[in-house]
């Protein structure tokens, strides 16, 4: 049974702080840029660093029909719908509110594998779901009351419902040794997807001022690349279940993160439910994690 060490304990946490910080960038870029044009070049650039590298390491982008079928599965529902959705919501709706909406994502699929008969949920899990939702409703109605944007925050629910779906069709698939090819892909598809839908819908356009050039190269190589690689190593190392324990902490980060960067305003409301979701999200993960024989 995998453990968790202290190599793994720090790759959870710079995956955290580095998954958290994607909100706040993504603000940035949406600034001077249109969203989806934004991520469909974004997905471009890292899928093409990602698969030279993969290829000048031997790597095939033959796959097997199960890790193809997770490529394109994830490359829609994770970089097509819920990082294109994010970004739509990050025009209106402030990065401390979407990353948090974006860390319910384990609770959703935890409640949906409930629901669906496909996983128990002991009396610690329930209680999870219970304030985890809680403490995020209390965020976004403290939010819709000040003003924040319904529309944005639909787009962050389906986004994250989207993503929990994928990971309730798509199991632990093995990319054996072609990992980086398998990211890389991923972002093909989802770049692929987006420009056929911007192309319609947003003009290629872009103010390439300093904070937007910084953002963007800071999400290609940050949350884009090095994030995801780290998460598989984890993954890998630990488990996914283990790994996924660290969701909790990502309202903590997206919030205080949001804060520094952007000087966005943290009540002491938004403070309780950040605390309540925390809660729950890691009473839900704890409640998965096998005990040790």
């Amino acid at each position: 049974m995998p453990r968790l060490d202290v190599p793994a304990l720090l790759m959870g946490l710079a995956f955290s702080v580095m998954w958290s910080s994607a909100f706040a960038t993504a603000r940035l870029i949406v600034a001077d840029a249109p969203p989806l044009w934004a991520l469909t070049f974004r997905f471009a650039a890292s899928g093409l660093i990602a698969v030279t590298f993969a290829r000048a390491l031997g790597q095939s982008w033959h796959l097997t029909r199960p890790v193809a079928r997770s490529v394109i599965i994830f490359g829609l529902c994770q970089n097509a719908l819920y990082l294109g959705l994010n970004f739509i919501a990050l025009q209106w709706v402030q990065a401390s509110l979407a990353s948090i909406i974006a860390s319910s994502m384990p609770l959703i699929v935890a409640a949906l594998g409930w629901l669906l008969g496909r996983e128990k949920i002991g009396p610690l899990g329930q209680l999870g779901l219970a304030l985890g939702f809680a403490g995020v409703a209390l965020v976004m109605g403290t939010r819709v009351t000040g003003g924040a944007d319904p529309v944005g925050i639909a787009c962050c629910l389906i986004g994250a419902t989207a993503l929990a779906i994928a990971t309730l069709t798509v199991r632990s698939v093995s990319a054996g040794g072609n990992l980086l090819m398998v990211v890389g892909l991923q972002m093909w598809v989802g770049s692929l997807a987006l420009a056929l839908i911007a192309a319609v819908t947003e003009p290629l356009t872009a103010h390439l001022s300093l904070s937007f050039t910084l953002a963007f190269l800071y999400q290609l190589f940050v949350p884009g690349l090095a994030a995801t690689l780290l998460w598989f190593t984890l993954v890998k190392r630990i488990g996914a279940v283990r790994a996924s324990t660290f969701h909790f902490l990502n309202p903590f980060f997206g919030v205080t993160i949001a804060a520094l960067l952007l000087g966005e305003h943290i009540s002491p409301t938004d403070i309780a439910g950040v605390l309540i979701a925390m809660a729950g999200i890691l009473a839900v993960q704890l409640s998965r994690v096998p005990r040790a024989a």
